[in-house]
């Protein structure tokens, strides 16, 4: 059996990163991760814990060696099961692989908790695996169980960036208060263009109605002398 952990830090806190987590997969960096299914859901203590379980589709490259040994392909499935505690302010996720598992096993355990160092704006990543290759295999376990060791080190890392690369899409998304406040002052200046139109359009209008206005008042001006014979013309007949 060998053993692999890992921690870092999230600069976010716990919240964010919690909620990120049901939006890692898919993500640009971590393609190896093609597919997620949520398969149970269920609250406890009162709505405080949020139980969920998850199937995981896999699929990247395994060495040639490796694949006549497993004689199957390239996709594996995860069954992963998290737990959510807000009182705690704790995420548990518990995974291991479903194929194959008379020939390697691979258990994994991750928590997110906030930073003990700063815990209102970081969250803690610590991340345990044990992997355990079948004993039939004689002097091939060792090598099975390195290879998986080095393919577990380079999932990590795209793991890592990957959800790093999520996390500041939802920060500038829905987070950041500098972007909603651009958003609202674009809203603003929308609206503001669209008044300063408005207003202009209506000014135009008044000032066709008022030049209507004069040029008629101008014709009656100018043809006074002759509407006054023409209406005392029209009263001498009566």
């Amino acid at each position: 059996m060998k053993l692999f952990e890992n921690t870092y830090d999230f600069d976010y806190p716990w919240e964010q990163v919690t909620a990120a987590n049901w939006q890692k997969y898919p993500n640009e960096v971590a393609t190896h991760v093609v597919g997620v299914d949520v398969l149970r859901r269920e609250l406890k203590d009162n709505g405080n814990v949020l139980v969920s379980e998850r199937l995981l589709t896999v699929q990247q490259k395994v060495p040639r060696w490796i694949m006549m040994i497993l004689g199957g392909s390239n996709i594996s499935y995860v069954r992963e099961v998290s737990t959510v505690n807000l009182k705690e302010k704790s995420l548990k996720l518990r995974s291991c692989n479903l194929n194959y598992v008379n020939l390697l096993r691979v258990y994994e355990m991750v928590d997110y908790t906030p930073h003990p160092e700063d815990p209102y704006n970081k969250t803690l990543f610590s991340q345990q695996a044990q992997i355990t290759a079948g004993g039939r295999f004689g002097k091939l376990v060792n090598t099975m169980e390195d290879w998986s060791i080095q393919r577990f080190c380079d999932n990590a890392v795209k793991g890592k960036e990957g959800f790093d690369s999520v996390l500041r899409s939802l920060w500038e998304e829905h987070w950041d208060n500098n972007s909603l406040v651009i958003k609202v002052n674009e809203t603003v200046d929308d609206l503001g263009l669209q008044m300063s139109r408005r207003v202009t359009e209506m000014n135009a209008a008044a000032e066709a109605v008022i030049k209507d206005s004069l040029r008629k008042f101008t014709i009656l001006t100018d043809y006074q002398d002759l509407f006054t014979e023409a209406f005392d013309d029209a009263k001498k007949a009566h």
